[in-house]
């Protein structure tokens, strides 16, 4: 075969360095079939070293040193394609949209108003909450010398504190709250009920709930405690509070017996008297403790049911 034939890989002609180096340097041109892109050839970026090439090989630099829009963007990741777009020549950048406002920061001025105010009224109140269940359980001081009486007000009875369970010797009694009642009948008669277990049916509506009311709960021995706390032993009201808490409790007991419909359909009630049983708990089978069972009673005198809380009136 012939050593300079086209097949072979031999070179023609005179052999020069320069040639040579050149050939090798620079890559044959790809030929690019119908409907096909030809692929632009490869950015250099720039370097540092004296004598590198910064020239663009795609003929868009201006000398050396000038890096396109598009290098730049892949040199820089955090730009984003965003970046490379809004760089690019003939290209605008896309609109950015508002997120829309959700919250309060979606309604109108005058309902952002409202909602101001609404929030700072609520605040106000917890605030003042607050400040009034903390002078109540402090030490007696200043303020509570001169503002006394108010705060009981806002305290008494449904806010009362006390440091029971905490105690070292807690209750270990059950107290029971029983009612009976004189009954006006429809006929002009009179007839006395028999004793009803108020906190027998609160412990039955109780046994069994998940999620018992606060008034099953609480109501009526809250009522009671109020009531012991303000009386001596002879129940006569200690302080200015002890008519309010009688009022409170006369209210209570009235409104669960016309719930109980114990007083009949055409019944009115014009009397009632309340008492307390007093049982001690059973001590554990390794205590040594003896306690006796008999219950205790504390009897109140009949008080006399105003009109205008009979009859659905007692609130």
């Amino acid at each position: 075969m012939d050593a300079y034939d086209g097949g072979s890989g031999a070179r023609r002609g005179r052999d020069t360095s320069g040639e040579a180096e050149t050939e090798a340097q620079t890559p044959p041109e790809a030929e690019a079939l119908p409907g096909d892109v030809v692929p632009r050839p490869r950015t250099e970026l720039p370097s540092s070293e004296p004598g590198s090439r910064a020239d663009v090989a795609d003929g868009s630099g201006s000398g050396p040193g000038v890096v396109p829009a598009a290098a730049a963007s892949a040199a820089d990741p955090a730009a984003g394609p965003s970046a490379a777009l809004a760089s690019a020549p003939g290209l605008a950048a896309e609109p950015q949209h508002p997120e829309p406002r959700t919250g309060v920061a979606a309604l109108s001025p005058r309902y952002q108003i409202g909602a101001a105010l609404a929030l700072a009224v609520v605040a106000v109140a917890v605030c003042v909450h607050v400040g009034m269940v903390f002078l109540h359980v402090a030490p007696q001081n200043t303020v509570t010398k001169a503002h006394g009486r108010a705060i009981d007000e806002w305290i008494y009875p449904e806010f009362e504190q006390n440091w029971k369970l905490f105690a070292p010797n807690p209750l270990q009694q059950n107290i029971a709250v029983q009612v009976r009642a004189q009954v006006r009948t429809a006929d002009g008669g009179s007839r006395t009920t028999g004793w009803y277990d108020l906190s027998a049916q609160d412990g039955r509506a109780i046994d069994g709930n998940l999620l018992p009311s606060h008034t099953q709960q609480n109501e009526l021995r809250r009522a009671w405690d109020f009531f012991t706390g303000t009386h001596n032993n002879e129940n006569r009201p200690v302080g200015l509070r002890g008519a309010l808490s009688e009022t409170y409790l006369r209210h209570i007991v009235v409104r669960r017996l016309e719930q109980g419909n114990a007083v009949g359909e055409d019944g009115v009630v014009e009397r009632i008297q309340i008492r307390s049983q007093t049982t001690n708990v059973t001590p554990p089978k390794w205590s040594t403790e003896k306690v006796s069972m008999i219950p205790v009673y504390r009897e109140l005198s009949w008080w006399s049911v105003p009109a205008g809380e009979t009859e659905g009136g007692a609130r």
